[in-house]
């Protein structure tokens, strides 16, 4: 019996693969639990037509997120730090000050968004990354000040 996949199922088959198993095994097993449907033409067209507008939703995420890297790759965070003897920084700005400041600009990120790439504990200049979509990151600048 043809099936085609809803779901994802451990060592058999990813969402929306054609397979052929045995007939019990699909109608004791795969459909029962939802991970299969049989394949027919209706079928098809509904899987098709589902894959279609997860990719149209790819696309329109991935446009976002290329909207923001831009709004954010021209935006400098600036933060006022205390510092000691030879202009030493006390501490060091973490992702959630670096989070909450841009929640002030207007931007909603997760802190594991968020990538130091090294640590922000000298005054001047520091670049962040921060995770938009998949492969998409932007580069954002923080200076540190007196």
């Amino acid at each position: 019996m043809k099936v085609i996949f809803v779901k994802d199922l451990k060592k058999q088959a990813k969402k929306g693969e054609i397979k052929e198993v045995k007939d019990g095994y699909a109608q004791n097993y795969l459909m029962k639990n939802g991970y299969a449907i049989a394949y027919t033409e209706k079928n098809l067209e509904l899987v098709k037509k589902e894959k279609q507008e997860k990719m149209e939703e790819e696309k329109n995420l991935s446009l976002e997120a290329e909207k923001i890297k831009k709004e954010l790759e021209k935006l400098t965070l600036v933060f006022k730090v205390k510092t000691g003897e030879k202009d030493r920084v006390f501490g060091s700005i973490s992702a959630k000050q670096i989070k909450e400041e841009l929640e002030k600009k207007g931007f909603s990120f997760e802190k594991r968004q968020i990538e130091l790439v090294t640590s922000l504990q000298s005054l001047g200049y520091h670049k962040v990354n921060i995770t938009l979509y998949k492969d998409i990151m932007a580069e954002l600048k923080v200076q540190l000040v007196k």
